[in-house]
């Protein structure tokens, strides 16, 4: 089903609010995969991956794990703002419903895909009443158009309300609007300067030019053109330069970016975030605040109309090289930066830029010339690829740009650092296909080019490959080899991460004096520059340590405590291995049911980083000793039961099961206040108990009030009511006593019988 109709008139809220109301039919769920700030047609794959939470396959190509992953589901897959896309998503869409015959698709485009069974819907604009009839206020309020407007208009002037002097005024302004939803919050927004009779008659005033407009366009296109050229030409002429200057960036954007990328030819920077004020106001930029930083946003509709605004003269070009260059300049603050107190934040802000990084690339990949600076772009930092979770995207990109870069022909140090770190995110994927081949090229280019940099992550590159080989002995040589060569080069960063990785490889030979005595230095390094990635890597190492020694609780401790210093970094991969000896630990210090549960956990993380392990190769020994005695003692069919459980977890409840001390004994609390005659926890309504499977899943109270049409307030009340009744501190309690409950259906306290289907 494809909605169409114009822009801002509400394709997305309509498709939204159906997946919400149908959700229940598709025991697979609803995916949303928003596509507004995708600009290439390769990445509508990658999308699609990234919302089903697929793993990388490394050797796959996005859609053969997409068509893989979908072909026995029942789901709904709604892909919103398609019409930029419409040869990827046509091409995407016919693939998918042959392949996948209960799959179903709801797609958001202003314009139809053209595809066999394709059934169309153009969304109408919200009804508005018929201005000179006489209509009482309340009667007015009975159109969605205009409590649209009421609703806009009293958040810009307090207080407002369409009575009896405004009714007409009113009736008129939404009439003349054509009830589309954006072209009515854009007029309600100058309501903080005008009343609604002057907006009304200056709309008038402008819509009678645009009759001399294109007689192609529908009557709809050609009001909301309007109304965005009436939006511009109010603003100053600061302002209007803002407007198409910041419609450069992709989704969203802050102050210090648009003073790089928006400042100069007669935009002064001092005065910069004045106008950036005026836009807000205007509600051409909307504002928003994450991790302390305030954050702008342009609608699509409004970004289109400024890069028209922008295109003349090489305005469009020469802009977007200077968005290229502000994020290559803060990639590489990042990367020098790294290794300090910043480091979370970091990793938190760039993130967050996601999308304009992608923008970015894009640009260095179409425009000539412009590989050399997109491969410095995608090399730095070093990290970003795992901590943005997209390996398979990361090497995407630089396989295209090597190649766009091959043809310059020009041989330079930034290719042979991103020949490496193609090679290491392949090593990470667990890829070994021309893997060593790769490093071979980067390794003489750089020997050429004198890079000693790059020469000694060449070698901490072949230590990885070494370690997830089984070569521990190996690894160990190559790590020592790569911390001295990044030591003669003054990168403290880069040679406190190989010597942990060092302390780690002589932990697992046995070498426990000289590995402990690495951590100890490490610790010291890392304690004097505030870093918090290599801490939990190093803590982590000395949870080890303590388990070699049979300090069995210790060793969990720390390992849990690992998991928190890393769960910011999305670091799967040194996170699974903490979760694995935190399972060792429990099941050494009489914890059987709780070491299934991190064994589920462990599975769960595994296949999240796209590997067929249940356990990193050089613990695997000890991972399948450990399972086979906790299913001995539990039972195959307990063992199984609290493994599910916890494996069917979000990451996120994931994580907080592992770092919850209290949820160790939740089950085995229950079973002894039920053989013991203590109170149980009190029966859940039927609401109470979707809630709670909501929260299982990882939603947060929003989404779980979207999700039941509820307001969010009633969802936190149910929320506090659920865990008051059931007697636990946290979600993550709450959800692995769900999956656990759903796994043994007999014992859920619910006035009525759960559903099949649901969860």
């Amino acid at each position: 089903m494809t909605l169409t109709g114009v822009g801002g008139v509400g394709k997305t809220r309509l498709a939204l609010d159906t997946a919400a109301k149908v959700g229940h039919m598709f025991p697979d769920g609803v995916h949303v995969v928003e596509l507004a700030t995708v600009r290439e047609g390769e990445l509508v794959l990658w999308n699609i991956a990234a919302c089903l939470r697929l793993p990388d396959r490394p050797g796959h190509a996005a859609l053969d794990m997409v068509v893989d992953h979908l072909r026995d589901k029942r789901l709904l897959l709604v892909l919103d703002n398609c019409e930029h896309l419409v040869d990827a998503c046509v091409a995407t869409v016919d693939t998918l419903l042959r392949a996948a015959p209960a799959v179903r698709i709801l797609v958001t485009s202003r314009q139809v895909l053209g595809i066999t069974g394709e059934q169309t819907f153009s969304v109408p604009p919200l009804p508005t009443p018929v201005p000179g009839r006489r209509t009482s206020a309340s009667d007015l309020l009975r159109y969605p158009a205009v409590v649209l407007f009421e609703q806009r208009a009293a958040a810009i002037a307090p207080g407002f309300q369409v009575g009896r002097e405004n009714a007409e005024a009113v009736t008129r302004l939404v009439h003349a609007l054509e009830g589309i939803p954006l072209a009515i919050e854009l007029a309600a927004a100058w309501m903080r300067t005008l009343t609604v009779q002057e907006i009304l008659s200056r709309l008038e005033d402008r819509f009678s030019l645009l009759r001399l407009g294109s007689r192609a366009a529908l009557p709809r296109q050609r009001t909301l053109r309007g109304l965005v050229d009436w939006s511009y030409e109010l603003c100053t002429e600061q302002e209007q330069a803002l407007w198409a200057r910041a419609s450069v960036f992709s989704g969203d954007f802050d102050l210090c970016a648009a003073e790089a990328v928006c400042a100069g030819e007669g935009l002064a920077a001092d005065t910069l975030v004045e106008v950036v004020n005026g836009l807000v106001e205007k509600s051409v930029l909307s504002r928003s605040e994450h991790s302390g930083r305030a954050r702008y946003r342009m609608l699509e509709t409004l970004r289109e109309y400024g890069q028209e605004r922008l295109s003349g003269a090489g305005a469009l070009t020469r802009f977007r090289r200077r968005h290229r260059d502000h994020y290559l300049g803060l990639t590489a603050r990042a990367e020098a930066q790294w290794f300090g107190p910043e480091q979370e934040a970091w990793f938190a802000r760039l993130r967050g830029d996601h999308p304009n990084l992608r923008v970015a690339l894009e640009f260095c990949l179409q425009t000539p010339g412009e590989a050399t600076a997109g491969l410095a772009l995608a090399v730095a930092p070093r990290h970003y690829w795992i901590s943005c979770g997209s390996l398979g995207e990361g090497r995407d990109w630089l396989s295209r740009l090597l190649e766009a870069d091959r043809a310059n022909g020009a041989a330079s140090a930034i290719r042979a650092s991103a020949l490496a770190t193609h090679a290491y995110l392949g090593i990470l994927q667990g890829t070994a296909e021309d893997i060593l081949g790769i490093l071979d090229e980067a390794q003489t280019l750089a020997a050429r080019m004198g890079d000693r940099s790059t020469l000694a992550w060449v070698c901490h590159h072949r230590a990885v490959a070494a370690t997830w080989n089984g070569d521990i002995a190996q690894a160990a040589a190559l790590f020592e080899q790569a911390a001295t060569a990044l030591r003669e080069l003054g990168d403290i960063g880069g040679t406190t991460e190989c010597t942990t990785k060092l302390a780690l490889a002589l932990a697992f030979v046995g070498d426990l004096p000289r590995a402990a005595a690495l951590c100890d230095e490490c610790e010291a390094v890392i304690s004097k520059h505030g870093e918090s990635w290599l801490r939990g890597f190093n803590l982590f190492t000395r949870a080890l340590l303590c388990w070699h020694r049979d300090e069995f609780s210790t060793a969990g401790t720390l390992a849990r405590n690992a998991v928190g210093l890393l769960r910011p970094f999305n670091d799967w991969w040194d996170i699974a291995m903490c979760v694995d000896l935190a399972a060792w630990s429990a099941a050494q210090t009489g914890m059987p049911e709780r070491a299934a549960g991190l064994f589920g956990v462990v599975r769960s993380l595994w296949a999240s980083i796209g590997a067929s392990l249940h356990t990193a190769p050089f613990m695997a020994e000890a991972h399948e000793r450990y399972e086979r005695d906790v299913r001995g003692e539990l039972g195959t069919k307990a063992f199984q039961r609290a493994l599910r459980g916890t494996a069917n977890l979000s990451l996120v409840n994931a994580l907080d099961y592992v770092v919850d001390d209290q949820v160790a004994g939740t089950s085995s609390t229950r079973r002894s206040a039920e053989r013991h005659g203590r109170s149980i926890p009190q029966a859940l309504t039927r609401r109470e108990r979707e809630v709670a499977e909501l929260a299982a899943l990882g939603m947060s109270n929003r989404e779980i009030a979207t999700k039941l049409v509820i307001a969010q307030r009633t969802a936190e009340g149910h929320i506090e009511r659920v865990l008051a009744k059931l007697g636990f501190r946290s979600r993550a309690q709450l959800a692995g006593w769900v999956h656990q409950q759903r796994s043994a259906p007999e014992r859920l306290p619910s006035n009525s019988t759960p559903r099949r289907g649901h969860g």
